[in-house]
């Protein structure tokens, strides 16, 4: 396994992103991962992620989708949201990143997987804000992504034009989302209408609440980091994307 630092042109400018292939790859059609980032960024974190979904066999994509921004950072995952300086900075560098701007950056970041060998299906995987890019880049491109996984995603079913659950109708993969216990980014009421949706458009899905889990706690660094939590995450992960990608 080894990880390359990539420069992907898109429709705005440059995104940095890691790439990570495994030792071993199929002569033909490995599949590939995009691992969309949560608020804090790409980070040595979020490699040891990929690095274990590479270990499985997957070609993984982790872009930056605050690339906009030119060099920021780098925040602690710890203490970021609890200092007003980096609370003000992060959130505003949150709502200015649009889901169409990643859902335009995602037609560039589909292309490098292919050619970095990744010519198999495509599953996407999205922590806290990443999670809700992860199902609508399923939405976008639907002949493209077999399998979206989203992990204490925030505002999947909120009132917005561009939430998710307003896309998944054209969705041809599968969808799991795994939700911390209570987490006011996504609360019950917003379970209930993704579900919804889900269902009448006949979406093969799964649900999941994390009972006992806070938002947050699949990520390594994360305050709420729980290991137990983590490892049942990464069980559930791997098995859908086993089951949908090989």
């Amino acid at each position: 396994m080894a990880k390359q630092d990539i420069a992907i042109r898109t429709q705005d400018g440059t995104a940095k992103a890691g790439l990570f292939q495994p030792s071993r790859q199929p002569a033909v059609g490995a599949p590939g991962v995009i691992l969309y980032m949560d608020a804090f960024g790409p980070r040595p974190a979020l490699d040891a992620m990929a690095e274990r979904l590479t270990d499985e066999g997957y070609v993984v994509l982790v872009p930056d989708l605050f690339y906009r921004y030119g060099d920021y950072g780098p925040f602690d995952a710890k203490t970021a949201f609890s200092e007003e300086k980096t609370r003000t900075e992060l959130r505003g560098m949150i709502g200015a990143t649009s889901q169409d701007m990643t859902r335009r950056d995602t037609k560039a970041f589909l292309e490098a997987l292919i050619q970095a060998g990744a010519t198999g299906r495509i599953g996407t995987v999205g922590y806290c804000m990443g999670g809700s890019r992860a199902i609508n880049a399923a939405a976008a491109y639907p002949d493209r992504i077999a399998a979206a996984a989203s992990f204490h995603g925030g505002r999947l079913a909120n009132d917005d034009p561009d939430s998710p659950h307003l896309n998944v109708a054209i969705i041809r993969g599968r969808v799991y989302v795994g939700s911390a216990g209570v987490d006011d980014s996504f609360p019950p009421e917003q379970s209930a209408r993704l579900a919804e949706a889900l269902r009448r458009a006949e979406v093969d899905h799964v649900i999941e609440n994390y009972v006992g889990m806070a938002h947050g706690w699949a990520v390594p660094d994360s305050k709420v980091y729980d290991e137990r939590g983590a490892e049942r995450h990464w069980k559930r992960l791997l098995t859908f994307f086993d089951e949908t990608l090989r």
